[in-house]
């Protein structure tokens, strides 16, 4: 072992005087001068033009090869409006900010709503019971959602009716909001 170890750092002390060695100028210039000629010039500029190319094809890639869906062929109001689409779906709960302000708010909001005796009976705007577990709650709601749509459902009223089954939702898909209006809901 112990000799392995000078072996190889001979060859190590060997390597780095031919080096040093290389490194020296003896009074030798070395004239290179690079001589690039117009083909190579074209093949260059072709092969780097080709180059930027595939790299805004793959990074397009995902817009070139997307599906259409039937969502993309029909015309939907939904597409013509998108912030209403994105503040009044189920999935607009990553907006929503969290802390203590929302929840004094929404207490507040029931608060007032009993007190002028016009807390709206969610439980039956979603057409269930009070006991309904969140399966049913959710379950109702998309069997709701479905029929009376706006853009399925060309009545006047369908856009306010889902505005109210949306609030519905929001509140009794929530179990701490379910809570509060549930106390304020036997009260009344």
């Amino acid at each position: 072992m112990k000799s392995l170890s000078i072996v190889i750092l001979g060859a190590i002390m060997l390597s780095a005087i031919q080096v040093v060695s290389g490194q020296t100028n003896d009074q030798k210039t070395l004239e290179m001068e690079l001589i690039v000629t117009d083909e190579q010039k074209i093949i260059l500029f072709a092969s780097f033009a080709l180059a930027v190319i595939g790299i805004f094809v793959y990074l397009a890639r995902d817009i070139i090869l997307r599906k259409k869906t039937s969502y993309d062929s029909k015309e939907f109001d939904s597409k013509n409006d998108k912030t209403y689409e994105k503040y009044h779906s189920d999935w607009s709960d990553d907006y929503e900010e969290f802390g203590t302000r929302s929840k004094s708010k929404d207490n507040k909001e029931f608060r007032e709503a009993f007190q002028n005796s016009v807390l709206p009976d969610y439980y039956k705007t979603l057409d269930i019971s009070q006991e309904a577990t969140q399966d049913e709650i959710k379950n109702k709601y998309r069997e709701l959602a479905k029929k009376i749509h706006p853009d399925k459902n060309k009545d006047d009223k369908s856009e306010e009716i889902m505005v109210k089954i949306n609030k519905a939702y929001e509140v009794l898909s929530n179990e701490e909001l379910r809570k509060k209006y549930d106390a304020y809901y036997d009260k009344n």
